[in-house]
């Protein structure tokens, strides 16, 4: 199966993608979609749906995963952030596939063990889980191959609880 992370931004969206055979994880590509801050909001927000429009046609992934988003102390950046993760969303469902959505938190804890690591320490696993992942990789696109770690792990073991009985 291949996962693709998004890690919602209004600058800078990051993707990346995992192939899950089991238990193994292999890293695919990974990058990060750009707008121009001086366009106007919808400008910026169709940056986004287009280049993860790009990205879904190269990869074809065949499920996704958003990281939720955190409440800032500025409620317009809240909203504006709000508004990317619509777009991060709204891409892969229109393509009919499954999003599932993961606190910050929850992806920090799976990656590092810990749900206040630092951005480094993400990179760093990140690296480490995916040995492929090559060197100059953004934070943006660490985060987002974090989402996608983060998702295999979770719906693997899903998939183990509801072999056993037992209820997602």
């Amino acid at each position: 199966m291949k996962l693709i992370g998004l890690d919602p931004g209004l600058q800078n969206t990051g993707w990346g993608i995992i192939q899950v055979d089991g238990n193994r994880l292999s890293f695919i590509a990974g990058g990060t979609v750009h707008t121009d801050k001086k366009a106007p909001l919808a400008e910026r927000l169709m940056q986004i749906h287009n280049g993860l429009v790009a990205v879904m046609d190269e990869h074809q992934p065949d499920e996704a995963a958003v990281e939720e988003t955190f409440v800032n102390k500025n409620p317009t950046s809240t909203l504006k952030l709000g508004q990317a993760r619509g777009i991060a969303m709204l891409v892969p469902a229109l393509r009919g596939m499954p999003v599932a959505e993961y606190t910050p938190n929850l992806v920090k804890k799976t990656i590092v063990g810990t749900g206040h690591a630092a951005k480094e320490q993400i990179q760093m696993m990140v690296k480490t889980i995916l040995p492929g992942c090559r060197e100059g990789l953004s934070a943006d696109a660490a985060d987002a191959l974090a989402v996608a770690i983060c998702h295999a792990h979770h719906y693997q073991t899903n998939d183990r609880i509801m072999a056993a009985g037992g209820a997602r």
